[in-house]
């Protein structure tokens, strides 16, 4: 058994993954800033960037799985090399050719890249723990590096596009991939689990026969959904009510940097927390927020509500990290987490349309009160999950096919 397995996953490596995470994905999200703008520039219609904007999200729909497997087969090194060069290739595209289908296929790429290194990334950290703890204190802080990214990618190709213009941009954006390759190139790769002869790996939607894989994709679901339902809902109200843009984005900005600070304290508390207790916790949290914020008469009142909203939802993707790899076996973990990027990006594709259409026929309001109404509903489920001593997905047991 490798260093890296039979000692844990060290801080130092740790961070360096981390590190890497943030300037792969801090590439897609500058290029998800820079791309709308562009367009918007040359004159394309408010459809036709959402269309853009859409395209980020849809090729993870498609390849998570396919990329999950081979991830499982591959290892580490070898998927990640593809991740950069994807990423990288996207933006010297829209460097190449500033004109709108460059810059879709640019997104494609940049938005594929990023979900394929997130599932190789979170697979290497998972099979690095080694024990509950570890799980959850790792993913706490590996949860970190998107919220980081969030803020650096947009932040530098704002400063840029500003400064220099948009190819400069993209040169700049193609640049954050090869960083990602020079700080995580030298991880050693973990070693080939065993699996029991006889066993099949099947379908992904096999995974779905284990009764508490179903309940966390769906209770994972749900909280995506909340995610993509502030997002959208909290500048239709503030509109609405005459709050500006600023205001808007203060709001917004608070609940990202609350997801963040939880994030940053959980590693501390680890050792002490169940992660069906912290999900149910926050899936009821969540549902008496949602039923009170389009109460709230003013901007203040909204960003209080939008900080513990952060806090609540910002507490739960460690836990279902960590649930996930204990409750899948330990050689299909890539595709197990393909199929959860799937779901998610599928919703985060479909959602806002839904949203959208029920908005203008009844409200915003009303989804709020729907969805939180959903999560309420679905903490019962994540009570129904295993608790932390549910044994970890280990070679000993790869021989399972998601039973």
């Amino acid at each position: 058994m490798s260093e890296a397995l039979a000692q844990g996953l060290s801080q130092q490596r740790l961070s360096r993954l981390v590190l890497a995470q943030v300037c792969l994905h801090a590439c897609m999200a500058g290029m998800r800033m820079a791309a709308p703008l562009l367009a918007l520039r040359e004159g394309y219609s408010a459809l036709a960037v959402g269309l853009l904007l859409a395209l980020f999200a849809l090729t993870q729909v498609f390849l998570a799985i396919p990329a999950g497997r081979y991830i499982d087969s591959q290892g580490f090194r070898r998927p990640l090399a593809g991740s950069v060069i994807a990423a990288a290739l996207g933006a010297c595209l829209a460097l190449a050719w500033p004109i709108f289908p460059v810059l879709c296929l640019s997104a494609l790429l940049t938005g594929g890249a990023t979900g394929i290194a997130t599932i190789n990334l979170q697979r290497y950290v998972g099979r690095s723990a080694r024990d509950s703890a570890e799980l959850k204190s790792m993913f706490s802080w590996l949860s970190i590096g998107p919220a980081m990214a969030n803020f650096a990618g947009p932040l530098c190709a704002g400063l840029m596009i500003d400064a220099a213009g948009f190819r400069a941009t993209f040169f700049l954006l193609a640049f954050f991939p090869v960083l990602t390759w020079l700080i995580a190139k030298s991880t050693p790769e973990l070693p080939a689990l065993p699996v029991s002869v006889g066993t099949v790996s099947g379908r992904a939607w096999d995974l779905m026969r284990e009764p508490s894989m179903r309940r966390l994709i769906v209770v994972n679901w749900l909280l995506s959904a909340c995610w993509d339902v502030h997002t959208f809902v909290v500048p239709v109200i503030g509109h609405e009510r005459g709050i500006s843009a600023s205001v808007i984005g203060s709001i917004l900005g608070g609940f990202a940097l609350a997801a963040a600070g939880i994030r940053v304290v959980l590693p501390v508390f680890a050792a002490h927390l169940q992660e069906r207790l912290v999900i149910t916790v926050a899936m009821g949290m969540t549902a008496v927020i949602f039923a009170i914020y389009p109460l709230m008469p003013s901007a203040t009142g909204m960003w209080i509500c939008s900080m513990f909203l952060g806090i609540s939802l910002g507490s739960v993707q460690p836990m279902i990290m960590s649930m996930l790899h204990q409750i899948t076996p330990a050689h299909r973990h890539g595709e197990a987490l393909g199929f959860r990027l799937m779901t998610i990006n599928a919703s985060s594709v479909l959602m806002p349309l839904l949203f959208g259409s029920t908005g203008a026929l009844v409200g915003v309001s009303l989804v709020f009160w729907v969805v939180g109404a959903g999560v309420g509903w679905g903490s019962r489920l994540a009570w129904r999950l295993p608790d932390s001593n549910h044994p970890l997905a280990n070679p000993a047991t790869s021989g399972k096919s998601g039973q």
